[in-house]
């Protein structure tokens, strides 16, 4: 399988060059994201809408504005927080738009990673502001994007490290340190110390010395200040990089937004284990249609997390709500829900109903294991009454520098031949590179002994068959000897040809860093470091949207 053909493009600022690559020739992409790509009507029973459709998105506007929300509370909530974190004026312009009853939105998230996370997190953020310029575009209405920090989170061992590439192309990480209780509380909760300004000197220690370092580390220390929450210093910088573009940046631990979606907590706990159900019974169906289910509930449990202090998973037993070790009478826990959501947070399978009641969604940017969960969701919009928006695979895509890229183009490599961190795809390489007189001689060679000494072991019983194990013995010596010359011949072709070997090494570092896809292991902070503002500009322009493909990028 080879790689496709390099597409020139060219910007503003110069010509670059990006490949496309259909998704399902690699091997992590399960069968459910393929097929909602290229075959929708297999899983169109459990989504809302296709998005390659352009009439779903009209009914996914007409469904969203039809859908009554408090739109000019969730305006006020957006517009203090952007006051807080001192957004730049198009970010608050575009948040001041959520007043408008038009208004559709288009929703991404993540986790409040460490200097913005990995590359990911910028594809997501981008697909998300190419698409709502789209659908304001195509359909005459205004459209935010719109990312959603998920602030209440509690896995700071995900969040708390950032990983980029030094000078010698070689995956470094700065971190903050773990965290000392066991205790699951939300990132949200913790704030930033003298530990900060540690990791940032460790960053600035890694990152190669480019012109445009300095200036990516000040943004980096405004936002990441002592004394500022995990979550606010994450969105101040995704403001720092995107707010000019229009991006609306929101903190899903904010209180203010809690009251919006009280009536959601209290159904979730006035019919406790409906939401764990519905969504086993799609994961099933999903499952007998040969696809997997991404969340297995319990059927004790709901989708909501107790806030106090930590943030406790809620069990229902004989009647009972149970946090950890406390029990409450299930009126109790409803009345408190209604009366003080601040106490609440959704799981993996009510946030996005929670996102999609605050917000007029028409569309969510998710990343291919997302979508498996989201699929086990649309009995759980219905049974909120919140209209389900249509979901949009991310953009993805590798960042190469042009020997790397020139590297597989010339030798017609798969960019997921690279990811297997032995030297099979070198040694099949450098095979390739050997004349072929000479593996024509090898493979005359082994069939001539295979040829005689198959004669010799039929015959030789007739002169004494105790010498037919001898025979056999010497057969086997014989291939192993070949093949043992053929490995020296490899050896050969690599120690003559060292060239090609740091050109692959060079593009097996860049593309899948300690054997992991890129996008999913190094900060995007190392990238802007390398390629400075217009990195995002170049992506912006480069990345298509498109269904199916991942996108290998020369900048």
């Amino acid at each position: 399988m080879q790689v496709n053909s390099a597409e020139p493009f060219t910007s503003a600022d110069g010509p670059s060059v990006r490949i496309p690559v259909d998704v399902r020739r690699f091997p992590w992409i399960r069968r459910l994201a393929a097929d909602y790509a290229f075959d929708f009507r297999s899983v169109a029973p459990f989504f809302s809408g296709d998005p390659a459709d352009r009439a779903a998105w009209a009914d996914a506007i007409r469904r969203t504005q039809a859908h009554e929300r408090r739109r000019d509370a969730i305006a006020r909530v957006i517009a203090a927080q952007q006051e807080r974190r001192h957004a730049p004026p198009s970010a608050r312009d575009a948040g001041r738009l959520l007043a408008d009853p038009r208004t559709a939105a288009i929703v991404t998230g993540q986790q409040a990673g460490l200097f913005g996370g990995p590359l990911f997190t910028l594809l997501k953020a981008l697909t998300a502001l190419k698409l709502a310029e789209q659908v304001a575009r195509d359909h005459g209405i205004p459209a935010i994007a719109i990312f959603w920090i998920d602030a209440e989170d509690h896995d700071w061992e995900e969040v708390r490290s950032c990983t980029v590439f030094d000078q010698e192309r070689g995956p470094r990480t700065a971190s903050l340190p773990p965290r000392p209780t066991a205790e699951p509380s939300p990132v949200a909760t913790v704030r930033l110390d003298s530990t900060i300004v540690d990791a940032l000197a460790e960053l600035e220690r890694l990152l190669p010395d480019t012109e445009f370092r300095t200036p990516l580390l000040a943004g980096l220390r405004r936002a990441y200040v002592p004394g500022v929450g995990m979550a606010d210093a994450f969105g101040r910088w995704l403001e720092e990089v995107l707010g000019s573009r229009g991006l609306v940046v929101y903190d899903s631990s904010d209180p203010a937004s809690k009251p919006l979606v009280s009536q959601v907590f209290a159904r979730e706990l006035s019919m406790p284990g409906q939401t764990a159900k519905l969504a086993a019974l799609a994961g099933s169906d999903l499952t007998a249609r040969g696809y997997h289910a991404q969340v297995h509930a319990q059927d004790d449990s709901l989708a909501l997390f107790h806030l106090d202090g930590g943030r406790r998973a809620i069990r229902q037993q004989d009647g009972r709500f149970v946090v950890g070790d406390q029990q409450f009478p299930a009126a109790a826990l409803v009345e408190q829900a209604t009366a003080h959501p601040t106490g609440f947070s959704p799981n993996v399978l009510l946030r996005p109903v929670v996102q999609d009641t605050i917000f007029p969604t028409i569309a969510y940017v998710a990343g291919p294991n997302e979508l498996a969960y989201l699929g086990q969701l649309r009995g759980v919009y219905e049974h909120f009454g919140v209209p389900m928006p249509l979901f949009y695979p991310r953009a993805s895509a590798t960042i190469l520098d042009s020997a790397a890229l020139r590297f597989l183009t010339k030798y017609k490599l798969p960019l997921e031949a690279l990811q297997a961190q032995d030297e099979a795809a070198l040694n099949e390489l450098l095979r390739a590179q050997i004349p072929p007189i000479v593996e024509e001689s090898f493979t005359d060679a082994a069939q001539t002994i295979e040829s005689q000494m198959g004669r010799l072991i039929q015959t030789i019983p007739a002169l004494d068959p105790t010498l037919e194990g001898a025979a056999r013995s010497t057969l086997e010596r014989m291939r192993r000897d070949l093949q043992t010359l053929h490995g020296k011949m490899i050896q050969a072709a690599k120690r003559r040809d060292e060239t090609l070997r740091r050109q692959f090494m060079h593009a097996r570092a860049l593309a899948f860093p300690g054997g992991h896809a890129q996008e999913r292991t190094i900060g995007f902070v190392s990238f802007l470091n390398e390629y400075g503002p217009a990195l995002v500009d170049r992506l912006d322009e480069e990345l298509p949207l498109d269904l199916g493909h991942h996108w290998i990028v020369a900048i």
